[in-house]
């Protein structure tokens, strides 16, 4: 029989040091961005996305 987890809680903690401020700062303006500021978006699509998933399974439900 499957497990199925209905919540998922995730809590996180960023923090910035003194030197990365200037270039995290061009990564967060819309059409702007670094090397550095590539991963944390992939990140943020990727969670759109199981997000988006999930939403379209229990809208068939």
């Amino acid at each position: 029989m499957p497990v199925e987890i209905r919540e998922l809680h995730i809590k996180v903690n960023v923090t910035q040091s003194a030197a990365a401020t200037p270039t995290s700062t061009a990564a967060a303006q819309p059409g702007g961005g670094s090397a550095a500021g590539a991963p944390s978006s992939d990140i943020v699509t990727q969670a759109v996305e199981q997000v988006l998933e999930i939403l379209r399974q229990e809208k068939e439900r």
